[in-house]
């Protein structure tokens, strides 16, 4: 077990029992990011990660490819509920240093850690990362406060107007959805007015079936509303919703779509909007 400095530190006085074991730590190691989510790491960290960001990723293998993308990048913070074996390279090439952040200056931020055993070597009696109860580091509010802040988050369907379900395939559900409301809305409104909130998804899934949908599956919930998301990415592009009309939304979101659903769309917006997409 790595020891952290941050809130994992207790007294050894606060300890009743102490039982050793050495059982192998769960490892995650990920699986290799397709051609389609290596498109898109590179589409967000060539066009929507700047230098001195803050970055916050999920889980899975876009954020790793988004992480994969920024060796170019400098001065880079990282403030996040979770954080994987990706972020280790970038602070060996210097591109993390968190030196812009306003508090915790020169320290990455996190709750918990998925990956292997590099990860928890490197975290290991490292003070270059504090590991903060989860109900600070993603506190709406903290959030709002770190400079260009990005949040990064992926989704299973997005439909033509916004609406971002994470959690569930129609009623069936499919996993939890974590820090993704906590962190995209504290880019939404982050205090130097530069946040970015981002979902980034493939544009189909493996039966190539669209996940920008007229409307979102019957039962399926609204983790992320329109009103916080500004980015949605696909490998297609980048679609730019901040301050769009529904109609303008809807053309945003059809234009990165997959090619071979874009006529459907433009025909069920039609149908829902009453109106054709434009910009």
């Amino acid at each position: 077990m790595p020891r952290t400095f941050g809130d994992a530190i207790i007294h050894v006085s606060h300890v009743d029992y102490a039982v050793e074991d050495n059982t192998p730590l769960p490892e995650h190691g990920g699986k290799p990011a397709s051609p389609e989510e290596t498109k898109i790491g590179q589409l967000i960290g060539e066009n929507l990660v700047v230098d001195g960001a803050t970055l916050q990723m999920g889980i899975g293998s876009i954020p790793d490819a988004v992480l994969s993308a920024l060796k170019n990048h400098k001065d880079l913070g990282i403030h996040s509920e979770m954080f994987s074996v990706g972020v280790i390279d970038l602070v060996k090439r210097g591109c993390v240093t968190n030196n812009r952040k306003k508090f915790h200056k020169g320290r990455i931020v996190g709750s918990f850690l998925v990956g292997n055993k590099e990860l928890y070597d490197f975290v290991d009696n490292n003070p270059f990362i504090e590991m903060l109860e989860i109900d600070y580091v993603n506190n709406t509010h903290v959030v709002s406060l770190l400079p260009d802040m990005t949040a990064i988050n992926s989704c299973i369907e997005v439909d033509i107007t916004g609406q971002v379900c994470a959690d569930s395939i129609g009623t069936r559900m499919f996993s939890g959805f974590g820090g993704q409301v906590d962190f995209i809305r504290g880019a939404a409104e982050a205090v130097d007015g530069r946040g970015k909130p981002i979902i980034a998804l493939v544009s189909t899934t493996k039966r190539n079936e669209s996940k920008i949908v007229p409307t979102l599956k019957v039962g399926a919930g609204v983790v992320t509303t329109r009103a916080h998301v500004n980015y949605v990415v696909t490998e297609q592009g980048i679609a730019n919703l901040f301050g769009k009309t529904l109609r303008q939304r809807a053309y945003e979101l059809i234009k990165i779509s997959h090619p071979d659903h874009r006529e459907t769309l433009e025909k069920a917006a039609f149908e829902r909007l009453k109106c054709m997409p434009a910009p």
